[in-house]
């Protein structure tokens, strides 16, 4: 069923001083995609000031701004408005023979090797390994999934964005971030190109028309077995229309929502609000 979201991302920064001056990008504004089309979208900066958009190498469109006047808050304001669809069905997934040859001297290679964030221990790639012998490429995608989310419980405010994937998987709990990276690590060790999706998810899936809902920042995965398919192994679930894409990369360092630097005296870590709205 076609959903029509009304997506608003708040973030406010306070500084213990003001700050003298800061350079700042922001990666809000969904994409507009097959499944998914971006009618409005808009970034508000207070204290005033111009602003301007690209699109990055992976193909995210990036706003950016600088404040040049010393300054106690930033508040980011990033609106949107998106249209979105169920997914197409799946089609058939190729052999891994056919999928090698496939990403052979391609850009998929790019998701397939390890980052700073995607790199596992040898004990981890074996238990993948294990997981997923004699799957296809779906069914290794969704079997990987369950196995980081059986083992790496969601647990809001239990890892920070400087906790490792061998961190998270020890301790057994972790925010989207680290089941996705985790996810990603896993099935990159197995040979499947797999890119990390940032972006918004519906916390209602039955949601009452025009009735504002909080929710928050999202991560899941794609992964390619002859086309991008979606998975939001948090949630055990192939993406479908309560998903927004707003960037895709190798890991979350390439689509992090806020980044920024300023000259000043550092201030308390950033106030983050995401608020849905059904309109149709």
């Amino acid at each position: 069923m076609t959903r029509r979201l009304r997506i608003k991302h708040t973030t406010r920064v306070e500084y213990a001083q003001p700050a003298a001056s800061s350079h700042n990008e922001v990666r809000m504004t969904p994409l507009t995609l097959p499944g998914q089309t971006t009618l409005d979208g808009r970034v508000l900066v207070n204290p005033s000031t111009p602003t301007w958009a690209y699109w990055d190498y992976w193909g995210t469109q990036v706003t950016g701004f600088d404040l040049m006047e010393p300054h106690d808050h930033l508040t980011i304001t990033a609106s949107s408005l998106v249209e979105t669809s169920p997914s197409d069905p799946l089609e058939t997934a190729p052999t891994w023979a056919e999928l090698k040859q496939a990403t052979a001297d391609s850009r998929l290679l790019e998701f397939l090797n390890p980052t700073s964030r995607t790199t596992i221990p040898p004990e981890l790639m074996e238990k993948a390994r294990e997981a997923a012998l004699g799957m296809d490429p779906h069914e290794t995608a969704w079997a990987v999934s369950s196995l980081v989310a059986d083992r790496v419980a969601y647990v809001p405010g239990a890892t920070s964005v400087n906790t490792t994937t061998a961190q998270a998987w020890e301790q057994g709990a972790g925010v989207c971030q680290d089941i996705t990276h985790l996810t990603t690590a896993m099935l990159r060790a197995l040979g499947l190109p797999t890119r990390y999706v940032s972006g918004y998810l519906h916390p209602e899936r039955e949601a009452e028309l025009h009735r504002p809902v909080a929710g928050q920042s999202h991560a899941w995965i794609e992964y390619w077995a002859g086309d991008w398919t979606g998975y939001d192994p948090t949630n055990r679930t192939l993406a479908d229309e309560s998903h927004v894409v707003v960037g895709r990369g190798r890991d979350y360092d390439d689509v992090t929502p806020h980044k920024g630097i300023y000259r000043g005296v550092a201030g308390g870590p950033p106030e983050v609000t995401v608020e849905f709205t059904r309109v149709a």
